[in-house]
C-alpha cells in the first residue's frame, strides 16, 4: 500500500512549522527574563517607563533575537521533530510506503523557503526600525560605556573636498585643528585652515573660528585671507565622527547602498561594517535551506541515545555556523577576504557539508 504523498506534505509542514514557531516562543521567553534580571537595575535607576520597557525595547529586541539566532531555531525544530519521526518508525514507514526520501524533503524545503521569507522581510525592512527604537531607549535608559575620543580624522566628503582634523569632542561638537582642501586632478585649488570647526546643530552648518583661507592660482601664485569667525556648510555630520557597528543596523537597504557609495568616496574605513552588514542580510536566511538538509540528514535515522543526543548534536552545530558567521567577519577586518566571500563563506563550507549528508541519508 502506498501513502499519499500530499498527506505526508502536509504533516511534515505543519510539524516542521509548528516546532519552529514554538521553538521561537519558549526561547524568546526564556532570554527575555534573562534579559530583564540583567537590566532591571538600569530599568529602577533611570525610571524608565513600562510601556517604554516594553513596546521600544522589548517589542523591537524580539525581532533583532530572532534574526541573530534564527539558524538555532531552524536546526533545533528540524531535528526535533525529525529525530521523533524515526523514533516512532514513521520515517521508515513513509520510505516503505513508496515516498523518496528526495520526495520526502519536499515539505521541508517548503517551510525553509517560508522562513527564509520572513528572514528577509525582518533583515530588509523591519529591524532597521526596530533597532532604531531599541538603541534609542538603551541610549537613554541602560548605561552605555562612555565614547572613545576620535583622533586624526581624515575624510573626502565630496569629489575632490577633504577634510582633516586632529581631533573631535562630542560635549561640545568641536573639531579641533580643522582643514578643508580642494583638489582638482593633481592641483591644490584652495585649503582652509581653522582652530576649531563646531557643528551648528540648528542650522546645520559649521562654525570655523580663526580661520586662514588660501586660494591657489594657475599663475602659481596665492591670495590669503583671515578671520575671527566663519559659517560654512560641509557634506559631514556629527554621526560621521561617531559611527559604530550599531550605526549599519538602523539602516534600510536603499540607505545602507547610500551609506557604501559615500563611504566608498570618502574612502572610509568603516565600510567594511556595511558590506558585512549587506552581505550578512542575505547570507543568513539563506542558511535555512542549508541547515534544514543538514538536520534531516542527520536525525533521519534512528540512533542509540534518541532524540536528546540528536537535539545536542543539533545545537552543537547551530552554534557552530553562528560562531563562523561572527568569525568570517574578523576575514573582512583584516583584509583577508572581501566581504562578499567572508560572509558567504559558512553557507558554502555547510552546503558541501549538507550534499555529504545528503548522499548518505537513509533512501
Amino acid at each position: 500500500m502506498f501513502l499519499q504523498p500530499k498527506k505526508i506534505d502536509w504533516y511534515i509542514f505543519k510539524k516542521f512549522m509548528g516546532t519552529f514557531f514554538a521553538s521561537l516562543v519558549l526561547i524568546i521567553g526564556i532570554v527575555i527574563i534573562f534579559d530583564i534580571s540583567e537590566k532591571i537595575d538600569d530599568f529602577v535607576e533611570k525610571k524608565a517607563p513600562l510601556n517604554a520597557i516594553i513596546f521600544d525595547y522589548y517589542l523591537n529586541f524580539i525581532p533583532y533575537f530572532i534574526n541573530m539566532y534564527s539558524p538555532m531555531f531552524v536546526f533545533i525544530s528540524v531535528i526535533f521533530f525529525t529525530s521523533k519521526l524515526a523514533a516512532n518508525t514513521e520515517i521508515v514507514a513513509i520510505l516503505s510506503g513508496g515516498v523518496s526520501f528526495h520526495r520526502m524533503m519536499r515539505p521541508y524545503m517548503a517551510a525553509a523557503t517560508i522562513i527564509t521569507a520572513l528572514s528577509l522581510v525582518l533583515n530588509l525592512f523591519i529591524i532597521p526600525d526596530s533597532n532604531k527604537d531599541m538603541f534609542a531607549f538603551e541610549q537613554q535608559y541602560i548605561k552605555q560605556k562612555p565614547k572613545k575620543s576620535v583622533r586624526n580624522i581624515h575624510y573626502q566628503v565630496a569629489p575632490g573636498q577633504f577634510v582633516y582634523a586632529e581631533s573631535f569632542s562630542s560635549w561640545n561638537n568641536t573639531a579641533y585643528k580643522f582643514t578643508i582642501e580642494k583638489i582638482e586632478g593633481s592641483q591644490l585649488i584652495s585649503k582652509i585652515s581653522a582652530e576649531t570647526a563646531t557643528y551648528d546643530t540648528l542650522k546645520g552648518s559649521w562654525k570655523l573660528k580663526k580661520y586662514f583661507i588660501r586660494e591657489y592660482n594657475d599663475d602659481l601664485t596665492d591670495n590669503i585671507r583671515s578671520g575671527r569667525q566663519l559659517d560654512t556648510i560641509i557634506p559631514l555630520s556629527v554621526k560621521d565622527f561617531y559611527f559604530s557597528e550599531n550605526t549599519v543596523t538602523t539602516l534600510d537597504y536603499s540607505e545602507l547602498n547610500e551609506l557604501i557609495d559615500m563611504q566608498s568616496m570618502r574612502g572610509d574605513a568603516n565600510i567594511k561594517f556595511s558590506l558585512i552588514e549587506k552581505h550578512t542580510r542575505f547570507a543568513l536566511p539563506f542558511s535555512a535551506f542549508i541547515l534544514t538538509i543538514i538536520g534531516v540528514a542527520l536525525s533521519s535515522k534512528k540512533r542509540r541515545g534518541g532524540i536528546g543526543w540528536n537535539i545536542a548534536l543539533g545545537i552543537a552545530l547551530a552554534f557552530t555556523y553562528i560562531l563562523f558567521m561572527r568569525f568570517s567577519q574578523m576575514f573582512v577586518h583584516t583584509d583577508t577576504l572581501s566581504p562578499a566571500v567572508a560572509l558567504w563563506l559558512p553557507n558554502v563550507v555547510f552546503a558541501v557539508i549538507a550534499i555529504v549528508l545528503y548522499r548518505l541519508a537513509p533512501k
